[in-house]
């Protein structure tokens, strides 16, 4: 039975992974020999009743964007990757969809890089992961709110202060990379539903996509709102993988600045808020 492969594979992958190696605080007795389950739910981003379900095979049909974001908490590679759609009754997305694929290699990229707010989102601008630091200076975003054209348009906004000026460049950004998406991937169906649904919801996205404004992400200076350290000024660059259409975005802070300080400080409250009970 499909289901029951998957969750045997789940779990086989999810004890050769530390938590060190997926960028956890480690340490302390362990009954699991790698990731506990609610150490993989939050790197996937869903519940740890339904990773419990998939394993014991009390959950059937996860979806194709529950088992991408298990591959990716499970650093698989193309091959596993792969082997986990099969074992989940699906077919590994093809050409005409947008990747979402992140390789190992950007995977311990992500991983080295705990003192600096990392992220990766895929051509749409959905993330796919987010190393703790940027969860705890941005939040964590889960369901639609992860589509950073969704949460503008139709969701919570988000921690980053804006002026008239860079609030009316991001939409445009992101208006003019959805059509560029739309474009490239004509088969994406969760593509297709997500502009759909911006188009129906928000009538200032509507009328930007009907002008066919453009635009473009760049690097720049952001003001974060934190809500327990304040604004914290920091510069974001945002990186290209050869081969790929991910998006690596990076925060960083002058050495020696008060806006350095503070975002220490973020990632030591973020810390224990992931460590509390």
């Amino acid at each position: 039975m499909a289901t029951t492969e998957f969750g045997h594979t789940v779990r086989r992958w999810r004890d050769r992974v530390s938590p060190e190696t997926a960028g956890l605080p480690g340490g302390g007795h362990r009954r699991a020999a790698g990731l506990r389950r609610e150490e993989l739910a939050l790197l996937a981003g869903i519940s740890v009743d339904y990773v419990t379900r998939l394993e014991q095979g009390r959950a059937s049909n996860p979806s194709e964007q529950v088992v991408e974001a298990l591959g990716r908490a499970l650093r698989l590679s193309g091959a596993e990757r792969a082997q986990l759609f099969h074992a989940a009754g699906l077919v590994p997305p093809g050409q005409g969809t947008v990747p979402a694929f992140i390789t190992p290699s950007v995977q311990r990229m992500l991983d080295r890089l705990t003192g600096t707010p990392v992220a990766v989102s895929d051509a749409t601008w959905t993330l796919l992961l987010a190393n703790p630091l940027y969860e705890a200076l941005m939040g964590r975003h889960q369901g639609n709110e992860r589509n950073a054209a969704w949460r503008h348009f139709l969701g919570s906004g988000g921690r980053v202060r804006h002026t008239p000026e860079s609030l009316s460049s991001l939409e445009a950004a992101q208006v003019s990379e959805l059509r560029g998406a739309a474009k490239k991937y004509p088969a994406d169906q969760r593509l297709r539903r997500l502009i759909a649904e911006l188009r129906t919801g928000s009538e200032r996205f509507a009328d930007l996509w009907d002008a066919g404004v453009v635009g473009e992400v760049a690097a720049s200076r952001k003001i974060v709102d934190h809500p327990q350290v304040g604004p914290v000024t920091l510069d974001c660059d945002v990186l290209s993988v050869a081969g790929s259409d991910l998006r690596i975005m990076v925060y960083t802070a002058a050495p020696g600045t008060e806006d350095a300080d503070r975002l220490a400080l973020v990632g030591v409250l973020g810390t224990q808020t992931l460590t509390g009970p």
